[in-house]
């Protein structure tokens, strides 16, 4: 048996334990990683997640960043829930970093996904030890014991006793094992499954949140950094006097280049240093720096373009192989071909990177907009030459992210600033830095070819796909992609097709390659759905018809190594669930009552991504000039159980309007090595008359384990998009963005 300690709230928040407090957590990590008491011997902490204090006050720790997704209510949600808690008596806390608390990158939409198990283990946990101590008391059976909105109760007695009254008792309640917990059936749920209040509301609406941008700490400086405008350059001389005349600039500091591979290094370059944000804006300006720009001085994306898409028409590394795909196109009579192309994309989220660091005697403080603060530990620390666990990541709200702000260079700048400057330094990133020294989503080049029998259906698929893999943050020598791209959507094309090879071509990065929201998932989903949409065009046939008809029935694929698959595997690729979304959207849609045509069109696309599955159907209006309006969207979801219906919606409304974003205007390309936009007026993201007029999300309800929300929205949505206008105008796309498509 475990026990638990009596600690403080401020000492189970603050690892300084003391007296005061019951504090229980779950084990994600080896039994032999975690640490059984403090330095004091007075706390036990593996993994904290909840603590009760003396008056009865839920304290959740909430590990995970909150950047609107409405994580930080969301887990919470789940530990009170199976507490049997009053959420009028529970707050929420902020962690810092620290590898206690599991994996804390608030990335892959994961966050239900990997610890609504633990939470759901932490409260029911909790829950029990109080009807223990209760039944102690009583000297009953502690079977005989309920907890009830921050109560324990027997029935039989009618007595009642708070949690307040009970904590210093429970705190001395052997710790039950996993298997013996009792959780709450779903039809018990108080927040699960309901509409809670996001806990930071209030604050955010009345400009009370704390964000990255806003974060002070005493005698600060400001600090704004001129990087090289090519990757991987370097300063040969800097001349700085016209800067150090601007009032308010203190100083000029270099920061050394990065060492390959990047990773998330700075990327060096020339610090002005002042005492507030504007004044090192305009000495920065001044900067006369002579620049050695490096070897991709010569990078042009449209000459990379053809170099992509000459590799993706060439036989390649082959990922999956299914059948005998060249005997059957040997013997083929009707074969399909298309490329496809997607460009660069720029995270842009409202908030650019920002944070503020101190180094002070061996040390490291800063408070940072991340989305995972243990990689600004270790970024941090090897930055400056110290230990990671004298690295202190103080996490704050975050204006978006989309995948960004997992990647802490910012916040490695500031610390690396203030170690040579003896004082704290805040680095704000302008929009301009954020979106030309960007990690940016890969560029893709694909082709797809098909043989097809007389109903149109494919009895042969071929697909390459070529991008500069994110596996280059970590590798110089990185050209493929690795497995983890491949199964976002490329080797898991759910078709019941007898030969099927999937393969990837090699590419080198020219710009920091970095995972955006849905990742791989964006560019092979538009490669694989606007192909089926252009065989189901060939043939004749209605689209919803065919995607059921080349689906096949019902099934469950297993892509895991033979050698694996003897383990149970909780999220097997379900066809019986992906035609479930398929058939919901288009009921929902109305799309048997649907007429396309003179520039008015209807659209659908299928994606499983992060383990859901997403159908979506988009209405499109196309006018004379080939401005595009979308009238309507529909999203059908089956993300398995789910927490918090509301933020759900809220994630695929808002994935509406990134991945309309994407489709339409997303952009990145670059010249002479440099990167040619620079803020929203040529990196545009969809406003709200570009942005769908209407979106309806239909959550599928299931009992299967919790899948991701922040990110499988996306996918479908370009796709979507471009078969509407095809059906609209006759116009096929094969190419992103559409803004750069004639459609008039």
């Amino acid at each position: 048996m475990s026990t638990v300690q009596v600690v403080s709230r401020r000492g189970f928040l603050g690892n300084v334990f003391s007296a005061g407090a019951l504090v229980l957590g779950v084990r994600v990590l080896p039994v032999g990683m975690l640490a059984a008491t403090d330095a004091a011997g007075s706390a036990w902490h593996p993994s904290v997640y909840l603590g009760l204090n003396p008056d009865g006050t839920v304290i959740i720790v909430a590990h995970r960043s909150e950047m609107g997704t409405g994580i930080r209510t969301a887990l919470p949600m789940v530990v009170a829930d199976e507490l049997e808690a009053d959420w009028k008596k529970v707050k929420i806390e902020q962690a810092i970093g620290d590898a206690k608390f599991g994996n804390q990158n608030t990335d892959g939409s994961n966050s239900i996904r990997s610890f609504y198990e633990a939470m759901r283990q932490a409260g029911a946990t909790a829950r029990t030890m109080l009807e223990s101590a209760a039944a102690s008391k009583w000297n009953v059976p502690a079977s005989e014991c309920q907890a009830q909105n921050h109560e324990v109760v027997h029935a039989k007695t009618n007595r009642k006793i708070a949690y307040a009254d009970l904590v210093t008792v429970a705190s001395q309640q052997p710790v039950p094992k996993k298997e013996e917990l009792r959780f709450k059936s779903p039809s018990d749920y108080r927040y699960v499954g309901k509409n809670v209040p996001i806990a930071d509301l209030g604050d955010i609406c009345a400009g009370h949140g704390t964000f990255g941008i806003d974060a002070r700490m005493p005698g600060m400086v400001y600090a704004s950094i001129e990087r090289s405008p090519v990757f991987g350059g370097k300063v040969k001389s800097c001349d700085d006097a016209e800067t150090r005349k601007v009032h308010g600039v203190s100083q000029t500091v270099t920061i050394d280049p990065f060492k390959p591979p990047y990773g998330f290094q700075p990327l060096g370059g020339v610090a002005v240093i002042a005492d507030n944000s504007w004044a090192a804006l305009q000495g920065r300006k001044k900067l006369q720096i002579d620049w050695d720009l490096g070897a991709n001085a010569t990078h042009d994306s449209a000459d990379y373009k053809k170099s992509l898409q000459e590799t993706a028409r060439k036989p390649a590394k082959v990922e999956r192989n299914v059948g005998d795909v060249d005997a059957a196109f040997a013997s083929a009579t009707k074969v399909h071909e298309a490329e496809y192309y997607a460009p660069y994309l720029s995270h842009a989220p409202m908030e650019p990177p920002a944070a503020v660091a101190e180094f002070k005697d061996g040390k490291v403080l800063a408070w940072a907009a991340t989305q995972n603060p243990q990689a600004v530990q270790d970024t941090v620390a090897k930055a400056v030459g110290i230990d990671k666990k004298d690295v202190t990541c103080h996490v704050t709200l975050l204006g978006g992210g989309f995948g960004r702000k997992s990647k802490p260079d910012y916040v490695a700048e500031a610390a690396v600033l203030s170690k040579q400057l003896g004082k704290p330094v805040k680095v704000v990133w302008s929009r301009e830095d954020d979106i030309r020294f960007d990690f940016y989503h890969s560029v893709a080049a694909m082709y797809v070819k098909a043989a097809t029998d007389d109903r149109g259906r494919p009895t042969a698929w071929l697909q390459r796909s070529v991008f500069p893999p994110i596996g280059s943050q970590g590798d110089v020598n990185a050209r493929y992609g690795g497995p983890g791209a491949m199964s976002m959507g490329w080797i898991d094309v759910p078709f019941d097709i007898p030969n099927f090879r999937a393969e990837n071509g090699p590419a080198e990065a020219h710009v920091r390659i970095g995972w955006l929201r849905s990742v791989a998932n964006i560019y092979h989903a538009f490669a694989v759905q606007s192909f089926t949409d252009e065989l189901a065009a060939a043939a004749n046939r209605d689209r919803v018809e065919y995607l059921l008809d080349i689906l096949g029935a019902p099934r469950i694929i297993d892509l895991r190594p033979a050698n694996a698959r003897s383990a149970p595997n909780p999220y097997p690729l379900d066809t019986a669930r992906i035609r479930r979304v398929i058939e919901l959207a288009a009921e929902r849609s109305g799309w048997a009552n649907k007429k396309s045509g003179n520039g008015h069109g209807f659209g659908i696309a299928v994606h499983r991504s992060f383990l859901s599955y997403v159908a979506t159907v988009v209405e499109v209006e196309v006018d004379n000039q080939g401005h595009i309006r979308i009238p309507r969207v529909d999203i059908a979801v089956d993300a398995g159980k789910i927490v918090h219906p509301d933020r759900v919606q809220a994630q695929f409304e808002g994935a509406a309007v990134f991945g309309t974003s994407v489709a339409l205007m997303g952009e990145i390309t670059a010249a002479n090595g440099r990167i040619q936009q620079s803020n929203f007026h040529n990196y545009p993201v969809a406003r709200i008359n570009e942005a769908p007029y209407e979106t309806h999300v239909h959550i599928v309800q299931s009992d299967a384990p919790p899948a991701g929300v922040g990110e499988p929205g996306v996918p479908p949505m370009s796709p979507a998009i471009c078969n509407a206008v095809f059906a609209a105008t006759g116009k096929r796309i094969r190419e992103l963005p559409l803004k750069k498509q004639k459609l008039a």
